[in-house]
């Protein structure tokens, strides 16, 4: 139903609310100034909905307004909406006529009196911070003699050019891997991150230089990806952020390994210089060299004290100083040994002694004899078995015997 009919159809007859919203929203919808406007005010009661949505208040000392962001426009903001953050919002008034308020549809937003770019540069940078991703303790170390390095840049920028001339020019043998890179726009993102995949999974280089010329925030934002910013801490080869001029920072530069204030200096930082080296191996030389010469006058001063010494001027005195040391030593060792012979013997003499005294055979000697039977001794008439023969053990051999009667002793 347009406008005109509808405000005829007031004067004459009832209407419902539905179609007085619906003809207070057309009046709205034709009204040129609240179709495209810009409002400034501060936010409150800002609601992030799971669909992706914000809803918010606009209010200034006098007054507020509803407003609501659909999730399509939501997503092409570069910072984040606060509570209580002064901002310029575009779009339009309408109604909602389920409930008969009016709100703004906010199409975009932008921060007031400063850049939505700057402030989502900074948001990022404090919550990336606060993480701990730039923390000096994570940061590896450059080396030292670097040949092989990988650049991700734009392949036709003066960036590469200021790479590649520094880089032969310090170390003529170097190896240079260029990854052709989008750095601005759409697309430079996914570029970045792909360039930065492919060196870590090739181990081609020893370190690798991100960056591009000088530009404004808008042509170096893609280095100010948080996409970017964690696959370069995840990275285990050494990374140079070498982004704009000296004066430009991006978040690339505050979580990389290193950070050049120009390509050029990247270079410079990455490459080692040749000339330097070789006043290194020339100063090791020198110095190897005076500690050589220093060892050898030690050694002759040495040998020189050595050889003045008696017995090297008369070596047959030396020879027979040892010979009679020997002499004498052999003569010590012999003696010992009779000494230990001569104590052992005596003991060996001794224990024989003891032993004839103890022994069986003394006793058989002196007209005894001992009594056998199956091997065994026998000690008393009933341990003798009269049906087997048994032997008499005497000093001199044996007599074999039977028995013909045994007796008892009283």
């Amino acid at each position: 139903m347009d406008i005109s009919s509808l405000r005829e159809r007031a004067f004459t007859e009832l209407i419902s609310v539905s179609e007085l919203n619906g003809y207070i929203k057309k009046i709205f919808e034709n009204d040129r100034a609240l179709t495209a406007l810009s409002v400034r005010g501060e936010i409150s009661n800002l609601v992030h909905h799971k669909s992706g949505h914000l809803y918010f208040s606009l209010k200034d000392a006098d007054g507020q307004i509803r407003a609501v962001m659909f999730r399509s426009s939501a997503v092409r903001l570069k910072f984040n909406l606060e509570n209580g953050m002064r901002v310029v919002v575009r779009g339009s008034v309408s109604i909602y006529t389920k409930d008969g308020s009016y709100q703004i549809y906010v199409n975009s937003a932008e921060p007031d009196g400063i850049g939505g770019l700057y402030l989502a540069y900074e948001q990022l940078k404090a919550r990336l911070e606060a993480e701990g991703l730039f923390d000096e303790y994570h940061k590896k170390l450059i080396p030292e003699f670097a040949t092989r390095i990988g650049i991700i840049t734009s392949p036709t920028g003066a960036a590469v050019r200021d790479i590649i001339n520094v880089s032969k020019r310090r170390f003529p043998g170097v190896k240079l891997y260029l990854y052709p890179s989008l750095v601005q726009g759409n697309g430079a993102e996914d570029n970045l991150i792909k360039a930065l995949d492919y060196f870590e999974k090739s181990k081609l280089v020893d370190v690798i230089i991100i960056g591009r010329g000088g530009g404004s925030i808008e042509d170096l934002w893609a280095f100010n990806s948080e996409s970017l910013a964690r696959k370069i801490y995840e990275i285990k080869t050494p990374i140079i952020s070498a982004v704009g001029h000296e004066t430009d920072f991006t978040i690339c530069d505050f979580v990389a390994d290193l950070r050049a204030p120009t390509p050029s200096a990247a270079a410079e930082l990455a490459v080692p210089d040749s000339r330097s080296i070789l006043r290194m191996v020339d100063q090791y030389c020198d110095r190897c060299e005076k500690a050589l010469v220093t060892v050898l006058e030690k050694r002759e001063m040495r040998l020189e004290n050595l050889t003045s010494r008696l017995p090297l001027e008369n070596p047959e005195e030396l020879f027979s100083m040892k010979a009679e040391r020997v002499n004498e030593l052999y003569k010590t060792i012999k003696s010992n040994i009779n000494s230990v012979l001569n104590t052992k013997m005596q003991a060996l003499t001794l224990n024989a002694e003891k032993s004839n005294a103890l022994s069986p055979l003394l006793t058989l000697s002196r007209g005894y004899s001992l009594a056998e039977q199956n091997g065994l001794r026998i000690k008393s008439v009933n341990e003798i078995d009269k049906s087997l023969p048994f032997s008499l053990v005497l000093s001199d051999g044996r007599v074999l015997a039977e028995v013909i009667k045994t007796e008892k002793g009283t």
